[in-house]
């Protein structure tokens, strides 16, 4: 067997391995049982570090592996599952890993003393095993299978405290909500399926087929969409977005896993895989989705005070960014966003874990069960007392708001120059994208600097709660000091130039090899109709619009990144007037942007939940209880009962039949007589044999006569 694909069904299965073992014997070593998980993922992580270097180091053909096999055939049926790894495959089992690591050692301290210790960790293996599965599928349905799994995780890690009513609505209203957007992605599946004159799941096939085959444009469009639900689902975007703030009624470093790798990371690592078959149409869809996403989210962080919502709805912004940027084209600038935002939002979920679990400690210890440790409004002043925690936090906030020097800065700017190059060049209602995407910027720096300032400086809300206060052990620091690092730009461009691209750095050259599902135009017609026809997306000789929205944001490079730059320092100088000088109230600003209800709205989510629970929930359970009355009323107490009573009232006649007549006169009577008979036959049985001879001869002799008669 093929060293590769050892080495690939390993990191597979590693992880289910390690839930198995959790999961019934995890018991046995009690809360030392995480060493036993630190180990699988290790072999992982190793696994996937393999990978990757000889996919960096100019060695794609001893990495890149296309395994499958016959799983089911029916006619012309033919169903095949298999494993594939290319360069962006590697990329993201280096990155689904290395979190996955981190978390899984965060957890050994976060976790400790949980009574169900052990069931955590298998979880924890179980979420790790679906999103391999989704990385390494070769095909749509390989993917919907893992895809499903993920869901399952995350219903489980989510109301992993159960006996909390909160934990346990956020695992409901996660599970559910997904299953909206799992539909649509089905049926996109399907209709997929049936593109072309040969029928196949497999993603490169697919992908061929829409290269070679005339294609009805609307059909594809409609296909792409529907599979783009799935990642409307998972990634948290406008309209089913609503799940993921509520998410955080699960342990943080799941959340971290969550947020950064593995649920929110699945929609659009599947969107980049589909990428190359989605028609124009459907990538302006995608692009609106993303921007709209990107800036509703934001607006909503800025009045949150829970220090892991503000966190949530800034993921679900951050993953509207990426989106956006699929929908202009710019699907290396969306991937490369993805790769720093799970190391620098990883590393605030783990801060953020950090502070609660110190506040928690030192609620405890004064025996303060009203205080809320997730509310940054009873911090302040955490600085001295926590500085690897603040350092951690600060390094990532400062990626994550777009600063020169970290790594946030290098791909938001690749995203925001991609679409100021498509609103350049397509004008019109475009222009939406790039002042949602700028909008978007500017908020993040302030409502993520707002944070820091709330939560590290200032004077301490409460003394008592600050006195018991400390620093978080090793085992919960390293892995911020080591996401910190990989948040910094120079590990991506591989230069100290503040202002570098990254266009010379290992992503974009491991990414760019021409290894990929994402094949990149070979031609392009300089005519700018030929990107508005209805058949754009899947010419004969084009099948995606890369290369012309590559030299599109190439164009609008140093435009993005000097507005970039101002809106990012405009957001951080605004907050550091507010929180850090106090300079400006907050409450004044507050009442002037009331006057309009927009504070209410910000601070209520629009009330969108609220919507969903009076259109959907409440009808949806009044027509549940209405249809469950007339079930138990009277279907089932009414029809079934009478039937019920029906039957017991003939099986009580018929038993009476059964027992005085048919039992007692019948099949009584004829045992009597049978009685009878064998009590006067017994007397003919004298014992002589003569006898018996001479009572055959005559029976002989009157069977003959009665034949002769006859």
């Amino acid at each position: 067997m093929d060293i590769n694909l050892i080495l690939a069904l390993s990191f597979l299965f590693i992880p289910v391995i390690l839930f198995v073992y959790q999961l019934f014997f995890g018991h046995i070593l009690k809360h030392d049982t995480w060493y036993v998980s630190i180990f699988g993922i290790g072999l992982n992580l190793a696994v996937a570090l393999n990978f990757f270097f000889r996919v960096f180091f100019n060695k794609p053909e001893t990495a890149i592996i296309h395994k499958s096999v016959n799983w089911l055939s029916t006619g012309s049926f033919n169903l095949d599952l298999g494993v594939s790894i290319d360069n962006i495959a590697a990329i993201m089992l280096l990155v689904v890993s290395l979190v996955s690591f981190l978390v899984h050692l965060y957890s050994s301290e976060y976790m400790r003393g949980d009574t169900r210790f052990s069931r955590y960790y298998a979880y924890l293996g179980l979420f790790t095993f679906s999103m391999n599965g989704i990385v390494l599928a070769d095909s749509i349905t390989m993917i919907y299978i893992f895809w499903e799994l993920v869901g399952l995780s995350s219903y489980l890690i989510i109301g992993f405290w159960f006996e909390k009513n909160s934990a346990a609505s956020a695992s409901k209203k996660a599970f559910l909500t997904n299953r909206v957007g799992d539909i649509g992605m089905f049926i996109g599946i399907m209709m997929i399926y049936f593109v072309g004159e040969t029928h196949s799941f497999n993603l490169t096939d697919i992908i061929e087929k829409v290269k070679t085959t005339e294609i009805d444009p609307t059909y594809l469009t409609i296909a792409g969409i529907l599979l783009f639900m799935g990642a409307i689902g998972k990634s948290a975007q406008l309209p089913l977005h609503i799940w993921l703030p509520d998410a955080m009624a699960g342990p943080t470093p799941a959340s971290a896993m969550i947020h950064a790798a593995t649920m929110v990371a699945a929609g659009v690592y599947l969107t980049i895989r589909i990428f190359p078959i989605l028609t124009f149409d459907a990538l302006t869809y995608i692009a609106f989705t993303g921007a709209f996403t990107a800036l509703f989210a934001a607006i909503i962080a800025i009045t949150q005070n829970d220090i892991k919502k503000v966190l949530a709805y800034s993921t679900v912004s951050q993953l509207g960014y990426m989106v956006m940027a699929l929908g202009v084209g710019a699907y290396m600038a969306a991937f490369f966003h993805l790769v720093t935002h799970a190391m620098f939002k990883a590393c605030l979920f783990l801060a953020s874990g950090s502070v609660i679990h110190s506040m928690h400690h030192s609620l405890h210890e004064l025996h303060d069960h009203d205080t809320d440790p997730q509310d940054m409004r009873n911090m302040g002043g955490l600085k001295n007392k926590m500085p690897l925690t603040y350092y951690g936090m600060l390094i990532t906030t400062l990626a994550i708001a777009g600063v020169p020097f970290f790594s946030g800065f290098v791909s938001k700017d690749a995203i925001l120059a991609g679409v100021l190059g498509h609103y350049f060049e397509y004008g019109g209602m475009t222009v939406l994208l790039p002042i949602a995407g700028f909008g978007a910027a500017a908020i993040t720096a302030f409502y993520m600097f707002r944070l820091i300032f709330m939560t590290f400086h200032g004077k301490p809300k409460n003394e008592e709660v600050y006195k018991h206060l400390h620093e978080s052990p090793k085992v919960m620091t390293i892995p911020l000091i080591v996401l910190s690092v990989l948040s910094l730009a120079i590990f991506y461009t591989g230069t100290i130039n503040p202002l570098s691209d990254g266009s010379k750095g290992w992503f974009k050259k491991a990414v760019g090899k021409g290894n990929n599902y994402v094949i990149e135009v070979e031609s392009h017609d300089d005519n700018h109709s030929q990107h508005t026809d209805n058949h754009y997306g899947h010419d004969k000789k084009d099948i995606t619009f890369t290369e012309h929205a590559y030299h599109a944001a190439h164009d609008a490079h140093y435009t993005a990144m000097y507005l970039s730059l101002a809106v990012a320092f405009f957001g951080i100088a605004l907050s550091a007037l507010f929180y850090l000088f106090k300079k400006l109230n907050p409450e004044t600003f507050r009442k002037i942007f009331n006057i309009f209800k927009l504070y209410d709205l910000s601070k209520n989510k629009f009330y969108v939940d609220e919507i969903y629970s009076n259109i959907l929930y409440k009808p949806f359970m009044f027509w549940s209880y209405l249809c469950s009355k007339i079930d138990w009323d009277y279907y089932d107490q009414t029809f079934i009962d009478s039937i019920g009573k029906i039957t017991l009232f003939s099986s009580e006649k018929s038993v009476k039949v059964d027992y005085n007549w048919l039992d007692q006169k019948v099949v009584d009577g004829f045992g009597k007589l049978a009685n009878y008979s064998s009590l006067k036959m017994k007397k003919l049985q004298g014992g002589v044999v003569q006898a018996y001879i001479l009572g055959g001869l005559v029976a002989i002799i009157l069977i003959t006569l009665i034949v002769q008669q006859i």
